[in-house]
């Protein structure tokens, strides 16, 4: 998110921080998974190193330097929230791949002595042999930094490189500059995936039998046989009607007891998942116990022997006599269910499967992989061949699939907005670096750019900006060699439609992450491309400003959507105004301005109330933001020229579905605004979607909708009921009045913030503006 404010709130900063340090602490504290505890301590160690750096003045949290001495080019470590811990990810000690370097040239195992040997005719001949294979890895952007050294002295850049050294050196000793050596080169760009092969088969390996199943496969394994074998051994001793001990047993029938209960205290010890067979008021605890009693030459009392013949009866009742055929078909089911085998050992086995392939990249086809047991297999395993990989352990493979971004949002490998955005980096680093002419350099500056997007976001006050790219040193050196000519510019264009069309297409009723618009901006300035996109606010720490980037969206929806567009209209939008307030263009002059006052006035003139700095407040004059922008949808058609593949009818339609799933589970929750606010957006992306719409196709869509609603649960449907009937009240030429109602009240203007509690769509009073 989005994370602006105007000065810092010290207290609510430390407060927060308290708050995060206690959940940590709590957690690693009382967890029961060995491994999330040890997870939640590292948590806690780093609060508690934000909260001492904070006390100490060591830490600015809110300045995009929040690290006393440590300039904006160092990644910093980063919390929940974001907040600095005052360590740098670069740091720490040093990593196996450099004490392996250190032992091979003969250096002290310390990163000053690496750094110094990197700039010797030798260290700079390893460099370039690197840079030509391109079989590193950039994790932080730190490890580029030697690397784009040597390129430069190898181009002839001395000074260039003499440069980003001294600028560097002061942090040689800290910082880790070199990369990773791979065994095999980058991957290749145009396909995508959401893990490696190597982090798939080791999730696998790692996968531990789950403790209901194994406790079942016990139960039905073992002590249900067991069971059976007690109930017929009192059955010796019965009548025709089953009444037990009515007659006295056949030869042997005490030593076999007496072997049976040798073998329950044998069984007890080696099979302890279940826990049934020990109770003593139970069938099978009432049988054992009159067994032991009898073993031990004690006659049965009244209570007791009325127990056991009520146990022998219940016991016949259900299921039927040992060896019965309902009870051998009872049994036998049980049998099979017990034989199938565990998830557990599909999973090691398709680990196996996974490990013959290379490890640092994705899988261009899975298909193998899933495939059911074979006969090969079977001998090696103990599988039965033709057994068929469970959806859980496919699942976790399919996201080791490499394929286009497209491909994987069809296939639900990628199954948000959220989760594409994860992976946009991988795609449009491939686009930042084609602008370099050099293949070593382009290789570089992509595993470079992919590292950067790891970079987690600070929490910044006073609107400013996150570090961009293009600030780091090592970056900044080899910009005069960037080329801006129309093939890499149509690149660059064609990229950023496809993945905005993707996503659009993919997620048409989700506002688009934050992440994701961030890279696709970095698209839109490599293509010289007027298309502002804004990202999401954060409603807590909003301190009521806008910066120009939103007042010009505005003006890119007014020049789409002005004119009366059913967008218009709904939302009671004078388009008109909009752009005249973008065309001043805060900011144009020779001082721009960081902020835009006037779209800041009209979201707080739309929002209904004066700003006081409450979150439900500020919520509403974001949204207000939102709704003027159509947050980037405007820009993403008008500017950038997407056309979703299928087609704004169709978008529509699934924004209503969407809307009609959240209105459903809100109804569920005991804190529904979330919600409530997620379905305002899918109606909103939906309105935008139908004003693209032919009007014969609109009219169809939202008649489509009336009809759909009636199939809905009965008080889901009712709670619809205002959002639809203000939808038909616009699409037939009305309009709402000041509150965001008809004359009539049964229609309403449906938005997701609230300055008051409650909410209409789940059953609350109306806010201002109809809310």
């Amino acid at each position: 998110m989005d994370t602006h404010a105007d000065k810092q709130p010290q207290t609510v900063s430390r407060s927060y921080a308290e708050g995060r340090l206690a959940r940590a602490f709590v957690t690693a504290l009382h967890h029961t998974d060995p491994a999330t505890r040890a997870r939640a301590g590292e948590r806690a160690a780093g609060w508690r190193r934000v909260l001492g750096g904070m006390a100490a003045g060591t830490l600015d949290i809110g300045s995009r330097t929040p690290v006393r001495g440590l300039p904006a080019w160092v990644t910093p470590e980063v919390l929940h929230g974001g907040f600095a811990t005052g360590g740098a990810r670069a740091a720490g000690p040093l990593l196996p791949y450099e004490t392996e370097a250190a032992r091979r040239v003969g250096v002290p195992a310390d990163r000053g002595a690496l750094f110094a040997h990197a700039l010797t005719e030798e260290g700079l001949a390893d460099l370039w042999d690197l840079l030509d294979s391109t079989c590193y890895e950039v994790t932080v952007p730190e490890e580029a930094a030697l690397l784009t050294v040597a390129w430069l002295v190898r181009a002839g850049e001395a000074e260039a490189a003499l440069a980003l050294v001294r600028e560097i050196r002061p942090f040689a000793a800290l910082l880790r500059f070199t990369p990773r050596p791979t065994a095999s080169p980058a991957p290749d760009t145009d396909a995508v995936h959401r893990r490696t092969v190597g982090e798939v088969g080791a999730a696998l390996a790692a996968r531990r039998p789950h403790r209901a199943v194994e406790t079942q496969r016990e139960a039905h394994a073992v002590w249900r046989p067991f069971e059976d074998e007690l109930l017929a051994h009192w059955l010796e001793t019965a009548g025709p009607d089953h009444r037990v001990l009515d007659r006295e047993p056949g030869g042997g029938w005490h030593e076999r007891g007496a072997a049976l209960l040798d073998r329950y205290r044998r069984l007890a010890r080696e099979h302890t998942l279940c826990g049934r067979h020990r109770d003593p008021k139970g069938n099978p605890g009432i049988l054992r116990g009159a067994l032991e009693e009898s073993a031990a030459g004690r006659p049965l009392d009244a209570r007791r022997l009325g127990l056991l013949r009520h146990a022998v009866a219940s016991m016949v009742r259900k299921r039927g006599l040992p060896g019965s055929d309902r009870h051998t078909a009872v049994r036998s089911a049980q049998a099979a269910m017990a034989a199938l085998p565990s998830h557990r050992d599909i999973a090691h086995l398709v680990a196996h499967r996974l490990s013959g392939l290379p490890q640092d990249t994705g899988a261009a086809d899975v298909t193998a992989l899933v495939a059911p047991v074979t006969r090969a297999e079977e001998r090696g395993s103990g599988l039965t061949a033709g057994t068929a990989v469970p959806a859980a352990v496919r699942r976790a493979v399919e996201s080791a699939r490499s394929a286009p971004l497209a491909t994987l949002v069809q296939a639900g490998v990628v199954p948000s907005a959220e989760v594409m955005a994860e992976l946009t980096p991988q795609l449009v680093a491939a686009e930042t670096a084609a602008a370099y002419r050099d293949a070593p350099l382009r290789a570089l500056s992509a595993a470079h750019y992919r590292a950067f997007r790891n970079r987690r976001s600070l929490l910044l006050l006073h609107r400013e900006g996150q570090v961009r790219h293009e600030e780091l040193p090592w970056v900044s050196a080899v910009a005069p060699h960037r080329t801006a000519d129309a093939h890499v510019r149509a690149s660059a264009h064609t990229t950023l439609r496809r993945l905005a069309e993707v996503a659009v297409d993919g997620f048409p009723a989700t506002l688009l992450p934050n992440p994701l618009v961030r890279e696709l901006a970095v698209l839109a300035r490599r293509t010289g491309l007027d298309a502002p996109l804004v990202e999401e606010l954060a409603a807590d720490i909003f301190t009521g400003g806008f910066s120009p980037k939103f007042q010009a969206a505005a003006g890119v929806a007014g020049e789409l959507l002005g004119g009366g567009s059913l967008y218009e209209r709904y939302y009671g939008i004078d388009y008109a105004d909009v752009r005249a307030l973008a065309e001043a263009r805060p900011g144009t002059g020779r001082t721009p301005t960081r902020s835009a006052p006037d779209f800041a006035g009209l979201c707080r003139v739309r929002a209904g109330a004066p700003y006081s700095g409450s979150p439900r407040e500020n919520g509403t004059v974001i949204e207000q933001a939102q709704i003027l922008t159509t947050h980037n949808l405007a820009t993403l058609v008008h500017r950038v020229g997407i056309a979703p593949d299928a087609g704004w009818p169709a978008l529509a339609r699934r924004c209503l579905v969407t809307v009609g799933r959240l209105t459903e589970r809100a109804q569920r929750e005991p804190r529904p605004l979330g919600t409530v606010k997620d379905a305002a957006c899918a109606w909103r992306q939906m309105l935008f979607h139908l004003s693209l719409c032919e009007a014969a196709a609109a009219s169809d869509t939202i008649a489509w909708a009336e009809e759909a609603s009636a199939r809905l649960p009965a008080p889901v449907a009712a709670r619809l009921a205002p959002a639809l009937a203000g939808l038909r009240l616009v699409a037939d030429g009305g309009a709402f009045g000041e509150d965001g109602t008809a004359d009539d009240g049964r229609a309403r203007r449906l938005t997701g913030w609230t300055a008051t509690g409650g909410h209409w769509l789940t059953g609350g009073p109306a806010g201002p503006r109809g809310c």
